[in-house]
Parts: C-alpha cells; sequence; structure tokens
C-alpha cells in the first residue's frame, strides 16, 4: 500500500495502527473477522486452507455440534499459528502433505462459497481424507466412523482422483473400509485394485485409541 516500514512504526507511535505482528497491522478500534485473517495466513503459509473437520462442518456435515470448535487449518510448512490469529480464532495448524501435488494446485481446494474473496476451503472428499489422515492422531477413530454416515453424497469420481494420488496407505485403507461399512453409495464404485493401499499384509499401527488394524 506504499507504506514503510518507519512510516509503519510512526503510525503505531502515534496510535492510528496496532502493531499485531511483524508485518501485520489493525486500525485501533477494529475487530478482526475471520475470513479477511485467513486471507492474511494464506499470504504467510504454503499451501494454507481451511480442510478435514472444519471443512467438513463449514459444508453441514457434522455429528456433533460443539460450542466453540476449533478451526482446523492445513498448509505444506512446518510452522505454528501466529498468536494474533489464535488469540482471537481457536485453531489448529496441520502441516500435511497429503496428496501428491503443488501448493500452486492444491487437488480439489476452492475459494468458499465461489467467491475469490473467501479463503480457500477443501471440498467435502478431500475434507474427509484429510480427517481420515488424522484418525489415531488428533481425530477419535470412534467419532470417524461416526461421521461416516454423513458422507453418503460424497462424488465417487473426486474421491476416485484424490485417492490415487493419496501418499497415506492408512487413509486409502480407512477410506475403503469406513466407506463399506456405512454402506456409502460412493463406496462400491471404488476399485480397491486401482488405489494405492499398499502390500497385501495388514496396515497396522498403534495408536491413542489403541492398535488400528487395517486390512489389505
Amino acid at each position: 500500500m506504499g507504506i514503510s516500514k518507519y512510516l509503519a512504526v510512526h503510525y503505531v507511535r502515534s496510535g492510528w495502527l496496532r502493531r499485531l505482528a511483524r508485518g501485520v497491522y489493525a486500525r485501533p478500534d477494529d475487530e478482526l473477522e475471520l475470513y479477511p485473517s485467513l486471507l492474511t495466513l494464506e499470504a504467510m503459509y504454503e499451501g494454507l486452507h481451511v480442510g478435514g473437520k472444519s471443512a467438513l462442518e463449514w459444508l453441514g456435515m457434522r455429528h456433533y455440534v460443539t460450542q466453540r470448535p476449533i478451526l482446523h487449518l492445513y498448509g505444506r510448512q512446518s510452522k505454528r499459528l501466529p498468536t494474533w490469529f489464535t488469540s482471537r480464532f481457536p485453531a489448529a495448524y496441520h502441516q500435511k502433505r497429503l496428496f501428491d501435488e503443488t501448493s500452486e494446485n492444491l487437488l480439489h481446494v476452492s475459494r468458499w462459497q465461489g467467491d475469490d474473496s473467501m479463503p480457500r476451503v477443501s471440498e467435502p472428499e478431500r475434507a474427509w481424507l484429510e480427517l481420515l489422515s488424522d484418525v489415531g492422531v488428533r481425530q477419535p477413530l470412534s467419532e470417524a466412523r461416526e461421521l461416516a454416515e454423513n458422507t453418503q453424497t460424497l462424488r465417487a469420481r473426486v474421491l476416485r482422483a484424490l485417492l490415487v494420488r493419496c501418499l497415506s496407505v492408512k487413509t486409502v485403507r480407512l477410506c475403503l473400509q469406513l466407506g463399506r461399512e456405512a454402506q456409502a453409495p460412493w463406496a462400491d464404485k471404488l476399485d480397491a485394485a486401482s488405489l494405492p493401499t499398499g502390500s497385501d499384509k495388514p496396515w497396522v499401527a498403534r495408536t491413542r485409541d489403541g492398535l488400528l488394524v487395517l486390512p489389505p
């Protein structure tokens, strides 16, 4: 905007701006809003977008209604969210490279409500896989199993396109298993033989919920 760092310091000392963090300022009486704040983070974090459980909740796919849900943000860099953001919007940041993609061309991530002035949000199929990738780490398997009941309308062709480029065997196998358990229409349209499900041995890991065993 043509404001040098020296002029910005002058504005802060004069009380015309508030310094939130290095290079981030607000007018003295302004309250930060979520969407513009997310756009600011997008410029600071490679591949940042709203994903996982939060994206599903934004899309109306939820199992429990929480009073103040945690905002789940995904990106490709090892960073912490700035305090100026988390102090106003409770959030968790997930550094994740779940798909074979570039940060400039994220698969099935689009602007919220199709508006270019809105933040980037995972489409439902990607959000579902992002949530599954966190099972056993931050995401309880029991809740993922319950949420599977709300995935009946997921697009099989989009899921297939994402699964083919998914880098997590656990996520691929869990998607197939929970889809079959929930009798979701998309599950019957996915050919496991054409997906990266790993070896013909069970995938086994010790998680916070106990031993997780996923058949091939």
